[in-house]
């Protein structure tokens, strides 16, 4: 089962989105040479209790802290350390979640850290590409691959305009969002259109599409957390909270400007 909202729930769930949205934002301000992970998640944090919210990672499933954040090589759930000092050249993807009146909202950028090479800042470009075009094909009454299908369309078609053969991570994906950070279904990045429940208005998910520069294989540090890239090629992540409303994708997650 899916879990259906109603409009005030949506409401409050795109109050979580815009913690969220503001926290990444600050985050995304302060991440410059020579800041270490723990410096940015402990701004992190700060900024989602200064909004009344509480960190939706910090002890979920025994994660230490507020945000992964994941440098280089690194795809997703990595753990902010004070030992990890930002460089001139690196990327990093940052996850962020909070809490609000009982309401997740859950978004992923990834950012440049000084000057980055133009294969680096292509491979963000190519996975943010690939999370909205995953965003536009949330339709009421669409089927939950169509997601996947735009996703990997998305992802194809970067690879051959900017000749990269892009890895797609598989093994993660996207999911349902809404009183609980992970919740069914389990949103691949990878299928065929035209399969899984059909969408319906108010039901939320997360879009999260990782891409590297090399392969698509991973392995996980002895941290239990961290996943890499198997062959060393850096990696991309972005992510959305999306409502599906008769009137087509809310991204409740957009900065308010947005």
């Amino acid at each position: 089962m899916i879990e259906v909202k109603t409009p005030d729930e949506l409401q409050a769930m795109r109050a979580a989105g815009l913690v969220v949205a503001r926290t990444l934002a600050a985050v995304r301000a302060a991440a410059k040479p020579g800041v270490s992970t723990a410096e940015l998640d402990e701004l992190a944090e700060q900024t989602i209790r200064d909004a009344g919210a509480v960190p939706s990672f910090k002890g979920y499933h025994g994660f230490p802290a507020s945000i992964c954040a994941s440098v280089n090589e690194q795809i997703v759930h990595g753990i902010p350390a004070k030992t990890q000092v930002l460089a001139d050249g690196d990327i990093i993807s940052v996850d962020c979640g909070a809490i609000l009146d009982g309401w997740h909202g859950d978004s992923a950028v990834t950012l440049a850290i000084g000057k980055v090479s133009d294969a680096d800042l292509a491979l963000s470009a190519a996975t943010e590409a690939a999370m909205w075009a995953g965003i536009e094909a949330v339709t009421a009454g669409g089927r939950l691959t169509d997601i996947s299908y735009a996703v990997q369309s998305a992802a194809e078609r970067a690879s051959r305009d900017d000749g990269i053969e892009y890895g797609m991570i598989v093994e993660y994906g996207g999911h349902g969002i809404g009183r609980q950070m992970h919740m069914d279904p389990f949103l691949p990045n990878v299928g065929k259109p035209g399969k899984g429940p059909r969408l319906k208005p108010g039901m939320a998910l997360a879009i999260e599409p990782m891409l590297t520069g090399g392969g698509g294989e991973t392995r996980e540090l002895d941290d239990g957390w961290t996943v890499v890239t198997a062959d060393g090629s850096r990696a991309a992540h972005w992510e959305h909270t999306v409502a599906i409303t008769e009137d087509g994708p809310w991204v409740l997650t957009a900065p308010e400007d947005a």
